[in-house]
């Protein structure tokens, strides 16, 4: 779940008094954007995505205006504007009018969950407004600090000064940085990321640091994300209806993050797992469906519910069904293939037969019981299948399942079909 930009992002930082940048959402009107100009005398236009989708600024989709005809021209062109990041094309619903903030001074800042020091940790660096793997590793800290005590004051100080970054800026920091430490903690997040922070002279000469992008991502195993009550399309890539209903099984008990990624594709592929996903979905490509991460050991009724939604949208077109996923710990594999095994019955029960390879990948408890569960049922169906434990390369499980629908597109969903109505007679276990 990842929420980027100040359209909600500057609600959230205002919920711990961190000062943002004057943002109007699309639906604003022409005096008003004429208002924000007039107070800032610049104001920035920028495209409003699901989640993060690449580098907008390098892009060219922010637009600047100083005055009301450019702004208007900006949104015309920005509003539905399509953005393309390696298999990911999203398109922008909407458009955010951002007051300028003047500033001398950028700064990076983020918190997240270091795997490194298995502790909270905070990236700083005054050479901000700019990608953070491109500033030197002389120019960050990276520090870790001790979670029951938060952070503190003097973190950000030690990290400031040994940055050797200007005396004006280390004090308003040291104020205010440690309020998105109370964000971070209190909500459930995994990662809040401010870039650029630009230090603005208030009235009296002060530097106050400026909030002029957001970015965070929620750890969806704690429910206190859910105290934020933000609205499920929020969390969507695209506001097709199958997302739509994924989103609302969103608990605090199991994943369903998913995204369309070919409307035309071949292969559905039900991952779990970060890690699992992340190499599916590249090298599946565009002959996959969806992109998910149905992980974090979900309940039977869950995992059956979220089935029978990727089975209705998908199944009818899908050459390959590909369930796939690392070696879990915690995982119960026996409930969740019991659960998907019980709603591709169910499928077929209520649509009729439809030509199917079926293609497992999976390790972790009660395995050999999972499989055994669907191997029954996939038998019962007359479906082809090939399944292989934690002890087969996940890269040459994704290429098995590529060169099964290539069979199934040079002739095999025929043979299947065929056999599926009766009028061939084959094994279950198909050879490609």
């Amino acid at each position: 779940m990842q929420l980027t930009g100040l359209l909600w992002g500057g609600k959230l930082l205002k919920k711990v008094e961190f000062p943002v940048a004057d943002v109007l959402g699309p639906e604003s009107s022409v005096d008003e954007i004429k208002e924000l100009i007039k107070r800032h005398g610049e104001i920035f236009v920028k495209p409003v995505f699901k989640g993060g989708v690449g580098k907008k600024g390098k892009s060219g989709l922010i637009g600047r205006a100083k005055n009301i005809e450019e702004a208007l021209r900006h949104k015309e062109r920005l509003y539905f504007v399509e953005h393309s990041a390696g298999n990911i094309t999203a398109k922008a619903d909407g458009v955010t009018f951002e007051g300028f903030v003047p500033a001398k001074h950028e700064v990076y800042f983020s918190i997240s969950e270091s795997t490194v020091y298995r502790a909270p940790t905070i990236t700083i660096t005054h050479e901000g407004g700019v990608d953070i793997e491109e500033v030197p590793k002389d120019k960050l800290r990276v520090v870790p600090f001790d979670p029951l005590t938060g952070l503190k004051s003097y973190h950000i100080a030690n990290a400031l000064e040994e940055l050797k970054a200007p005396k004006e800026i280390i004090s308003p920091l040291v104020q205010n940085l440690p309020k998105l430490w109370t964000l971070y903690n209190n909500y459930g997040f995994s990662l809040i990321e401010l870039n650029p922070i630009r230090m603005m002279p208030n009235a009296a000469g002060r530097l106050v640091p400026v909030a002029c992008d957001f970015k965070a991502t929620f750890d969806i195993d704690d429910p206190a994300w859910k105290r934020l009550e933000l609205p499920p399309h929020l969390f969507a890539s695209d506001y097709s209806e199958f997302e739509q209903e994924i989103n609302q099984l969103r608990t605090y008990q199991g994943q369903s993050d998913v995204f369309v990624i070919n409307p035309h594709g071949t292969i559905t592929a039900p991952t779990f797992g970060g890690g699992a996903n992340a190499l599916v979905t590249e090298l599946l490509g565009e002959r996959a469906t969806i992109s998910s991460d149905f992980g974090g050991n979900p309940p039977y009724e869950k995992m059956l519910q979220i089935s029978r939604i990727v089975f209705k949208y998908w199944l009818k077109q899908s050459n390959v069904l590909f369930i796939i996923g690392g070696k879990a710990n915690n995982t119960d594999i026996y409930q969740t293939f019991r659960a998907m095994a019980d709603a591709l019955r169910e499928y077929f029960q209520d649509n009729g037969p439809t030509p199917l390879f079926v293609v497992i990948g999976r390790g972790g408890p009660n395995l050999v019981k999972g499989m055994a569960y669907m191997k029954d049922t996939l038998d019962r169906l007359k479906l082809p299948y090939r399944m292989f434990g934690h002890d087969s390369a996940m890269s040459e499980v994704v290429n098995y399942a590529l060169t099964v629908d290539e069979w199934m597109r040079q002739g095999g969903r025929r043979l299947i079909e065929e056999k599926l109505l009766g009028k061939r007679e084959e094994p279950a276990q198909a050879t490609v």
